[in-house]
């Protein structure tokens, strides 16, 4: 059965479902368990690869190497948080080309300013309406295929109020985007307000973050609001965070890793799920003794 596309997938009844990736290994444990999208959050990188919390730290460069890391080991479409695209339009150009050209399949970007911060902290600056205007023009013209999606996002809520929040949504609307992102409604009546102006109109994207601003809702539910997109991006770096400090508590108690093990991967589970046997097999049909062995 041919996989579909991205486009396809947020076109079809059902709502995508992708969670937040930050590496190659993650993004291979997501697509191992039978996810069709996945969503390389800028803040999770800033949590695993900096130690530091999500206030703009990240640069252009540190995302392109994980992107290309990512693509490398995963065929599964990737939508990746380009925050404010790294600059004015033409860094957004640059970015919309390069990580286009690393198979990336949507691109989100944001009207927040400089220094850009986590959607669900306070303290957001926001660039104006007409500038962040100019910048989503600026990906629709640079993208080569109109399979590359490009995300709006609005942080105006926080800072502008939601009526202001919805008049800017509207113009990015009016740009031409694939998909609107209205950053961290407050409640449900703000997400009803949301979803009656604009569900049908354009495709939607939900953020479900954990302790986050927005009430927190499961995917049927949000489907059946109106969502086409559910990112979970920093879900699994929290659940990362818990269980690496109970890891290191249980090694610092117990000295050895033995009252641990039910919660690990022994070497041969670690090894089985990265395919290590067959790499080596493969590696194994181009040895050089092999081919001095042939010519003898």
């Amino acid at each position: 059965m041919t996989k579909m596309t991205l486009k396809e997938q947020i076109a079809a009844p059902e709502i995508v479902v992708a969670p937040g990736i930050y590496d190659a290994f993650s993004g291979a444990m997501a697509e191992s368990v039978g996810f069709c999208a996945t969503y390389l959050s800028g803040a999770s990188i800033a949590y695993t690869k900096l130690g530091r919390p999500d206030v703009g730290l990240v640069s252009f460069s540190e995302v392109a190497e994980i992107l290309s890391n990512i693509r490398e080991r995963i065929d599964i479409p990737i939508i990746v948080d380009a925050d404010t695209g790294f600059g004015n339009a033409l860094n957004v150009q640059r970015t919309v080309r390069l990580f286009e050209r690393y198979g990336v399949n949507a691109i989100q970007l944001e009207d927040q300013s400089l220094p850009k911060r986590c959607g669900h902290l306070a303290g957001k600056t926001l660039v104006s309406a007409s500038e962040a205007v100019g910048k989503l023009n600026a990906a629709l013209d640079a993208r080569i295929s109109d399979e590359l999606l490009i995300i709006a996002r609005t942080d105006a809520i926080a800072v502008e109020g939601l009526n202001r929040a919805l008049d800017r949504a509207e113009r990015y609307v009016e740009a031409g985007v694939d998909m609107l992102f209205v950053e961290a409604p407050q409640n449900s009546q703000q997400i009803k307000i949301i979803l009656d102006r604009f569900a049908g109109r354009v495709p939607l994207m939900a953020n479900m973050v954990e302790g986050g601003s927005t009430p927190m809702c499961s995917a049927p539910e949000l489907q059946q609001q109106g969502y086409s997109l559910a990112i979970f991006p920093g879900g699994l770096v929290r659940a990362r965070a818990k269980m690496e400090r109970d890891y290191f508590l249980s090694l610092k108690q117990h000295g050895w890793n033995q009252p641990f093990k039910d919660k690990m991967l022994d070497l041969t589970g670690l090894n089985d799920l990265l395919g290590t046997q067959t790499i080596l097999e493969t590696g194994g049909r181009y040895d050089g003794k092999k081919f001095e062995d042939d010519n003898d």
